[in-house]
């Protein structure tokens, strides 16, 4: 059971960590201000080292980790390219941002309280990623 909850766990959160790096990417293009461009910029690196930190613990178990939920990510790639065709301002991409760090937090504490059986570093990943997401939409509520 442990190690199940540890692997089901470990891929909800690189499945996390690829749709963040993929709506900042989106996003990036039509920043006006550098200040946050570069807290996009930090922040998807960050999460570019967890998604390598979580595939060197995934392929301990074998594990090639998990996509998006396709409907999801084009859902989040329509939402994002419509909204910033109308209104392409700093504003409105932290609105995004904010929104994506906001689902992403709900999402992957409600996996740390599924997969309970999980071992302690894959809660640590689990946490290290809600703390980059929070984060981040603290980050940007200036640009709102």
């Amino acid at each position: 059971m442990i190690e199940q909850d540890t692997v089901r766990l470990l891929r909800e959160c690189d499945a996390g960590v690829k749709m963040g790096v993929a709506s900042i990417g989106e996003v990036l293009p039509y920043v006006s201000s550098p200040e946050l461009e570069k807290c996009l910029s930090d922040c998807k690196n960050r999460h570019e080292m967890l998604g390598d930190e979580l595939n060197t613990v995934l392929d301990t178990y074998g594990d090639d980790g998990k996509d998006p939920n396709p409907v999801a990510k084009g859902m989040s790639w329509l939402k994002s390219n419509v909204m910033l065709t109308v209104n392409g301002s700093d504003g409105a991409i932290a609105d995004l941002i904010t929104d994506g760090c906001n689902m992403g937090v709900k999402s992957l504490n409600k996996y740390l309280n599924q997969y309970k059986a999980a071992d302690e570093t894959s809660k640590n990943l689990a946490k290290h990623l809600i703390r980059l997401e929070e984060g981040l939409a603290d980050d940007v509520r200036r640009f709102l």
